[in-house]
């Protein structure tokens, strides 16, 4: 079975960056029949809401882009909630949709499962080779948990789940909130506050000198569409019983300090930029290896410079929106 226009697909976390780009690509590739729910509609922590939409519904596909997500301060301050919440969301997912005779799964990872000093670029092979990174760690065995789960379903009930592990995302739809966004919309926050009050510098955490790899939202939903199209045969070619996830991203990274300077002249900040080295830095270089589905037929096409200045565009059109 591979993904088909007529496929009933459920996407989970359709109001977050990841889901909602996953919504738009489908749509713009001419899937039709899309079904979501809002986290007031459907609470994907709790297994018996779950299982009766799932019993309800004859779900085909699902593409798991539900997830609690945040940057370095909220995994640092909130470990509880991030590995608790994500572990019952793919734990509930999964198992009903296989109890429900959902046949195709895509699960979305992060590139954090892997070691925090894993040789570069990083390979699909090299997860639990090594220790997480301390910051993100519950997150990142939640999402390591999850990965494992589609393995454990296709290897013992036949069923086809596959795994993604994509990159740092960024885009539209993006959390902008003041306490525990990401790097890119943090700092696009930052450099638009700077500018309308004429601050003189902004200062980031960190030394500036980790390296990150950054993907448009919009290309990495191509990315899972193309992957979850592959006929099965050809997936299981690149992937194995016990390693069956497949990574997406760039296969190009920059330092911080380098991101930062793109994003003032994105933004127009034209003041100093300083680091704060008491602050941490995470990993210090996280790149994936992404031969693997370049070989299988899907390079990204949005350039960082372009796609940071459409994500700053949409964050023009919408931040009446944010809540702080």
């Amino acid at each position: 079975m591979s993904l088909n226009k007529d496929s009933k697909i459920f996407v989970a976390g359709h109001h977050g960056m990841v889901g909602s780009a996953i919504v738009r690509q489908l749509e713009a590739q001419g899937y039709h029949n899309i079904l979501t729910r809002s986290s007031a509609e459907l609470d994907l922590t709790n297994q018996s809401a779950v299982n009766h939409f799932f019993h309800q519904e004859s779900i085909d596909t699902v593409f798991l882009a539900a997830a609690k997500v945040g940057g370095i301060h909220a995994n640092n301050s909130e470990p509880a909630p991030f590995i608790y919440e994500n572990l019952m969301i793919e734990a509930n997912v999964i198992h009903a949709a296989w109890k429900n005779g959902v046949k195709q799964l895509l699960f979305l990872g992060s590139s954090c499962i892997y070691p925090k000093l894993a040789p570069q670029p990083i390979k699909e092979g090299i997860l639990l080779s090594g220790h997480l990174e301390p910051t993100n760690e519950p997150y990142a065995i939640a999402k390591i948990a999850g990965l494992k789960l589609c393995e454990s379903y296709s290897r013992q009930y036949g069923v086809d789940y596959r795994s993604v592990m994509p990159t740092n995302l960024y885009g539209p739809q993006d959390n902008f909130h003041s306490d525990n966004s990401h790097v890119i919309p943090a700092l696009i926050r930052r450099f638009y506050q700077a500018k309308r009050t004429n601050a003189s510098n902004v200062t980031i955490w960190g030394t500036g000198t980790p390296m990150r790899e950054f993907l448009y939202v919009d290309d990495m939903a191509s990315a899972c569409i193309h992957v979850m199209a592959l006929d099965k045969s050809i997936y299981q070619q690149y992937t194995t019983p016990m390693q069956s996830h497949i990574n997406i991203g760039t296969g190009r990274d920059c330092t911080i300090h380098d991101l930062a300077a793109t994003l003032s002249c994105v933004t127009g900040f034209s003041g100093k930029i300083k680091f704060d080295a008491s602050k941490p830095d995470g990993t210090p270089r996280k790149l994936l290896d992404v031969s693997r589905l370049a070989q299988l037929g899907w390079t990204a096409s949005t350039s960082l410079e372009d796609g940071l200045h459409k994500t700053y565009q949409w964050f023009l059109e919408n931040q009446h929106s944010f809540r702080q």
